[in-house]
């Protein structure tokens, strides 16, 4: 029986399948020659990976950079409150401090606590103490403000859990459209063997490896940030406590 053979027509676009088919030297040997050879469909999911892959390590720099500035003012500040006596030395220090969460939470609570003075009565002079309601309020109002700065610190930390947990979900897609891809491809081929099957496969699961190579370090910095936030969360809580423990005895509340 002779074997029918087509005549390829020059210039003519060859299905990949069939190029891979046609000799061993056409079968991608590399991850990178998977990619430049892959389909239009898994270039674009690897695009989509490439552009979330940028984004999250951006964060990661701004918010490192972001908490490492804020960890050196607010441990110089809260040093030098530590050793404050008074509270007008402690209003000096928040002035001539760097821009940091702490001194923004003490200067709300003497700015509460001054404008919350003239409710006492015309009569009030500095010994005056502030009400058993006043007190709560101003508690409150340290509670928003390390709420606040809560928030602030924690802009774009979503953004990394979000990536870390749809990056793995495009890969996912790019590695089924990839098999499906591969599979009308032996279909059509009429060919079930290793070596037409492979190839397809193995770039279909770059995908999914381009995904974890995302999605990783994006979890692990997202874990590793939110960490430190809710410890400076924890530390301005006790901090505000410091606060009114300094007014009280100063005789301010």
């Amino acid at each position: 029986m002779t074997a029918l053979v087509i005549p390829a027509v020059a210039g003519a676009a060859q299905p990949r399948y069939v190029l891979l088919a046609q000799g061993p030297a056409a079968v991608p040997t590399s991850p990178w020659e998977m990619v430049t050879s892959a389909s239009p469909i898994t270039q674009l999911v690897l695009v989509v990976l490439l552009l979330l892959s940028l984004a999250s390590w951006a964060i990661m720099l701004a918010k490192w950079r972001e908490f490492r500035s804020v960890a050196g003012a607010s441990r110089q500040f809260v040093d030098s409150f530590e050793h404050a006596s008074r509270l007008d030395d402690a209003a000096t220090l928040a002035e001539r401090a760097d821009p940091n969460p702490f001194a923004r939470v003490f200067g709300r609570a003497t700015q509460f606590v001054a404008e919350t003075r003239p409710a006492l009565g015309p009569s009030a002079d500095r010994a005056a103490r502030l009400s058993g309601s006043q007190v709560e309020a101003l508690r409150l109002v340290l509670d928003s403000e390390t709420n606040r700065e809560r928030d602030v610190l924690g802009r774009f930390l979503p953004w990394l859990a979000t990536i870390g947990s749809v990056s793995p979900l495009i890969g996912l897609l790019g590695t089924v459209l990839g098999v499906i891809e591969a599979f009308i491809g032996i279909a059509t081929q009429g060919s079930g063997n290793i070596g037409a099957v492979a190839p397809g496969v193995a770039e279909a699961l770059i995908a999914t490896a381009a995904a974890l190579a995302v999605a990783i370090p994006a979890v692990f910095g997202y874990n590793l940030f939110a960490n430190r936030l809710n410890r400076i969360d924890s530390e301005l809580e006790g901090f505000g406590s410091e606060v009114i423990a300094l007014m009280v005895r100063e005789g301010r509340i």
